[in-house]
Parts: C-alpha cells; structure tokens; sequence
C-alpha cells in the first residue's frame, strides 16, 4: 500500500520512526497490568488474615470460577487489543524525506491514516531538543520542522533516533536544492 507517490526525480532520502526504546517505554505499562492478575491474590490473602468475611469472599474467587476466568480473559483481550494499538501506532506514525518534500504518515486508531507533506524550499526552520538522561544516552530526541507562508505549518516528531542527524539531513537536502545544476557548458 503506498501512501504517497513520488514525482519525477525525486527518491527517498530516509524513512524514520520513533526510537526502539520509546515503544518499549509505551509497551510497559501493558506488560505491567497483565501481570497483575497473579499478584493480586497474594495480597488479598495478606488483608484476608484480619478478616473471615473477606477470607470467604476470596475462596471463591479462584480459577475454577468461570466468571473469574471471564473477567481474566477479557482482561488480557483489553491488555492485547491495546498493546496492537500501540505497536501499530509505532510502526505506522512515521516520516518520509524524500529529495523534495517532508512527508508524515500519522495513524489514528486503527482504520484512520493522515498523509501530509510540504516542500523542502518551503522549510524555514529545523530545531531538535534531546531531553532527559535515557533520551540523552540512546540517542532520540524530538525534531521540529517549520515552514514558511501564511500559513505556517510545522511538523513535529517526538522519540526520533539521531534527531540532529536528522536535522543535519533535511538541511542538506534543502541546500541541494538551492545550489544551482551543472549544465556543463
């Protein structure tokens, strides 16, 4: 499925998504909760101690109960569903340089994909940010990328591997373009 298509001259420069860290970062809260399950009866049976009545109450909620069982199936579905969702946004939500354009494909949800890009003669400004100590040792950052016109747009990717490699890039493809072509006379 291609989303875009190039035009005439133009080629790909570099395709980016978000650092392998920040989709771990985002993958563990998933990770977490499914996991949550098997602890949680080891702590009830530490308050049960105090009382009989909750004592009671828990004995009945083993796996041998089929709405306990319901309740834990739909709980780790909810978990995956929401796991995919994160994966796909990671492995979907990314840019395209190109030797003429920026081009972002963001999805939203699962059925929802936004493509939007702009010409690189139009960039004015290029500015990175790395912020934090794990963005700072592996390397990811934000990138920002702003145009010129009425109606200034910009483009903003967050957990960018290499973000002033990047920016060094888009510069360069910028000034590629602004250097004039051998005609050989």
């Amino acid at each position: 499925m291609e989303e875009f298509e190039l035009e005439e001259g133009e080629r790909v420069t570099l395709t980016v998504r978000k650092h392998w860290f920040v989709l771990l970062l985002s993958m563990l809260p998933f990770l977490l909760l499914a996991y949550l399950p098997t602890v949680l009866p080891g702590l009830f049976a530490g308050f049960a101690k105090q009382s009989p009545e909750l004592l009671e109450l828990l004995s009945t909620l083993t796996l041998d109960n089929m709405y306990v069982r319901l309740f834990l199936g739909l709980w780790w579905l909810m978990l995956w569903i929401g796991a995919f969702n994160t994966f796909t946004q990671y492995y979907l939500n990314h840019w395209v340089i190109t030797s003429h354009r920026i081009v972002r494909i963001e999805q939203h949800g699962f059925f929802n994909r936004e493509v939007s890009s702009f010409l690189l003669l139009k960039v004015q400004d290029v500015s990175t940010t790395v912020d934090g100590i794990f963005a700072d040792l592996l390397g990811y950052g934000t990138i920002q990328v702003e145009t010129a016109g009425t109606s200034a747009k910009h483009f903003v990717m967050d957990g960018v591997s290499d973000p002033q490699g990047m920016r060094d890039l888009i510069m360069r493809e910028i000034g590629q373009l602004h250097t004039p072509t051998n005609t050989g006379v």
